[in-house]
């Protein structure tokens, strides 16, 4: 039976790392490295080549990505939420007579 795919795709980068060192090559491994087919195997269970570097622990991990992303998650939300309050600001019809005044 197969290992899962993240443990698949962690041991296809260490391979490829190995390989490449024994070979004379002292890189980190790259997407030219792989067929199209394993680039794709990887992004599907690790996610972005430079983040599945970090998982299969050939990368030190940035610890400016983490705080971009939260960032980031919060620049959506509160966009997210005021485009909601203007949608539902735009739905309301203003009033044609201003505020403290009354019709005479």
């Amino acid at each position: 039976m197969e290992k899962n795919g993240k443990e698949t795709a962690v041991r296809m980068l260490c391979d490829m790392q190995t390989m490449l060192r024994k070979s004379g090559i002292d890189r980190l491994p790259q997407r030219k490295d792989f067929s199209v087919s394993e680039i794709m195997y990887i992004k599907a269970h690790l996610g972005a080549f430079p983040r599945a570097l970090e998982a299969a622990g050939l990368k030190p991990r940035d610890p400016a990505h983490a705080q971009k992303q939260q960032e980031k998650r919060i620049r959506t939300k509160r966009n997210r939420t005021a485009a909601k309050i203007h949608r539902q600001n735009a739905g309301s019809i203003p009033s044609a007579i201003p505020e403290g005044e009354e019709e005479s």
